[in-house]
């Protein structure tokens, strides 16, 4: 340097001694860099912002393009590339969706022509809204489940025994039609509050909560579901009369009254289920294994329905063999209908469940067709769909939907490219609903409950994440688990709760016991990695790379401190001190030199300090030099 008056710790000054660089850079704080760096004005009015998001039409055709995702896609629709396959799609989803609306009211405790209603309206509405152009919207076993066992709670058999007219001797009959009438309006005021629910969670841009329902505790849940929808279908298909349970222990008492009845077994049920059973699992198996050479899947459930059937009506199983029917399939849709908002108070809690439930399911298999096929779903509009889908079918006395795994698997199969497939299975249902829902009135229920256990053999096959999971990760095996016990045991409203609560103390149990290592270099590499599980990753002399994989914050500090002091030997109480003692000896040369002092990384001639693990030396040059040694 010529000048040597010239302060070396000018900003941006380069400067070379002894065959050494050195680059000295400007320290900022919070306020200098407020200062440094403008920030965007926020002055702009409240009112004049929203002028202009009101009046941008920008703004405006954004906004209706993010509401109605079908503006965006359907006037580049290429007709002659995807019309033939979305068709081909559609019927054959819509075969499927049928037999499945029939069944899936079961569950939901309603008619049967409920189930239909549910499958027509959210999946028209969904064609315009929703942003998967693969999934199924539906009806759903879990769902349908868990809005049955509110609907039975709200409605039980005990409210509707009514004394004959005629005679006062004779006991107490069970008024059906009042009962079904009041579940109906049980399961449509669930169904709205469900829709406003995800709408609201929608626009207040909450699609991330899904992210805390982890798959193991999806997995478990689903799992434990699948027991619960299989207990309430044995019934059925054994053809006995038994109460419907719901609440803590309901599967346990199903079960019980199952068995105390088993003995007035009518056998004709039986053997006409087991025989639909045997059918309907023989075509899975073949539709799995032969999907890469079937141009579409084979139709189970509507050969089942349209045989059994057949086999009903021609051997009247109803009035000579006491075989239970779907019976009165009412012809045509019902006008729209303010649901009894009177009913709100006491199902909030199982909306919100219902409503997480569902969007969950929905949202984890759009992304994972999104992902294969190369397109993007958006979680909020995802919300807003399904809520819209619900809130506006509730008045056409639906129940509660959401995506199917089955039904989504055999629309992507098929060839299915765009929303229009969902289009034409839900004008499939319309047909049946308007022109022939009547030919399906002699159909047994026990053909019902076969279609629904055997669409459940795939959530059953979730018991093989416990041995992945014990090998990779014993917490999420525990969410797991208490997903299963918990929703299997307390039922499916309570078990969710169990279940999230136990999974968000497994993140704070994460954060505050985090893993922490020693890594070592891999030579040749630039890797580092924990030396107790690598050899080949060695340390540097003189040099400690400590890792933790988790961030510090109130809970583990002491934690991480304790684990730095036990892993390193590094004290950083040690390290505060050495601190006070070069601000001291700074401040203690500075008034005995006029040059600033700095501190430099290299040791010059250290000598021992007071301090235990520190070396300190001050060089000719009266800079001060400190090495912290372990």
């Amino acid at each position: 340097m010529s000048d040597s008056s010239q302060p070396r710790e000018a900003l941006g000054e380069r400067y070379h001694t002894r065959g050494v660089y050195y680059k000295s850079a400007e320290v900022y704080t919070s306020n200098a860099t407020e200062q440094s760096h403008a920030q965007f004005s926020t002055s702009v009015p409240l009112l004049q912002q929203c002028c202009f998001l009101l009046c941008s039409s920008k703004k405006a055709k954004a906004a209706a393009l993010s509401l109605l995702p079908i503006l965006t896609w359907l006037p580049s629709y290429p007709v002659k590339q995807y019309l033939l396959s979305d068709v081909v799609s559609g019927l054959s989803t819509g075969v499927v969706q049928l037999p499945q609306g029939l069944a899936y009211a079961m569950l939901a405790a309603v008619p049967p022509v409920y189930g239909l209603y549910s499958s027509f309206y959210p999946v028209l509405l969904y064609t315009f809204f929703g942003t998967s152009r693969h999934i199924s919207v539906g009806t759903f076993a879990v769902i349908s489940l868990m809005i049955g066992g509110v609907v039975v709670r709200e409605a039980p058999d005990s409210m509707f025994y009514v004394l004959p007219a005629n005679g006062t001797n004779m006991s107490a009959v069970l008024d059906v039609e009042a009962r079904d009438a009041r579940r109906v309006q049980v399961a449509v005021v669930l169904t709205t509050l469900v829709g406003i629910i995800q709408i609201v969670f929608g626009l207040l841009r909450f699609g991330f909560v899904a992210i805390y329902l982890t798959e193991p505790l999806v997995r478990g849940f689903t799992t434990a579901a699948a027991f619960h929808v299989v207990i309430s279908q044995l019934k059925y298909l054994l053809g006995v009369e038994t109460q419907r349970f719901s609440g803590p222990l309901s599967a346990v008492y199903s079960v019980k009254a199952v068995l105390s009845k088993i003995t007035t077994t009518n056998v004709t049920t039986l053997l006409l289920g087991l025989s639909c059973l045997v059918f309907l699992y023989v075509i899975k198996h073949l539709n799995e294994r032969y999907k890469k050479k079937l141009p579409i899947p084979i139709p189970g459930e509507i050969i089942v329905v349209i045989v059994s059937t057949g086999v009903s009506y021609g051997l009247s199983l109803s009035d000579d063999y006491s075989v239970a029917i779907v019976g009165k399939i009412p012809t045509g849709l019902l006008p729209p209908a303010a649901p009894l908002f009177s009913l709100l108070p006491s199902l909030v809690t199982d909306s919100f469940a219902v409503a997480i439930v569902g969007f969950s399911m929905g949202i984890s298999l759009a992304k994972i067709f999104a992902l294969k096929h190369g397109y993007s779903v958006d979680g909020n509009q995802e919300l807003i769909a399904l809520g819209l889908c619900n809130f506006i079918s509730s008045f056409f006395q639906t129940f509660a939907i959401t995506c199917s795994m089955s039904r989504s698997l055999v629309q992507e199969s098929t060839g299915g490219k765009t929303q229009i497939a969902g289009l034409l299975a839900s004008l499939m249902v319309l047909l049946v609903v308007v022109a022939i829902g009547f030919v399906f009135q002699p159909l047994p229920q026990t053909a019902l409950a076969a279609i629904i256990m055997v669409n459940l053999l795939g959530m059953f096959k979730q018991f093989r994440d416990i041995p992945s999971l014990w090998r990779t990760s014993k917490i999420e095996l525990a969410i797991w688990l208490v997903a299963y016990v918990a929703s299997l045991l307390l039922g499916l409203d309570y078990g969710l709760l169990v279940a999230i609560s136990f999974a968000i103390l497994t993140v704070i149990y994460r954060t505050q016991s985090p893993k922490s290592s020693i890594l070592g270099h891999v030579s040749s590499t630039g890797l580092y990695y924990d030396v107790d599980d690598y050899e080949e990753a060695a340390e540097y002399e003189g040099i400690k790379v400590f890792h933790s994989n988790s961030s510090i914050y109130f809970a583990n500090s002491d934690l991480y401190v304790n684990t730095l002091k036990e892993k390193t030997g590094v004290n950083p109480v040690h390290i505060q001190a050495v601190r006070k003692a070069q601000k001291k000896l700074k401040e203690k040369t500075n008034s005995n030199h006029s040059s600033p002092l700095k501190v430099c990384a290299k040791v010059s001639q250290p000598f021992s300090s007071s301090l235990p693990g520190c070396l300190l030396s001050v060089n000719t040059a009266g800079y001060v030099d400190c090495k912290y040694t372990v």
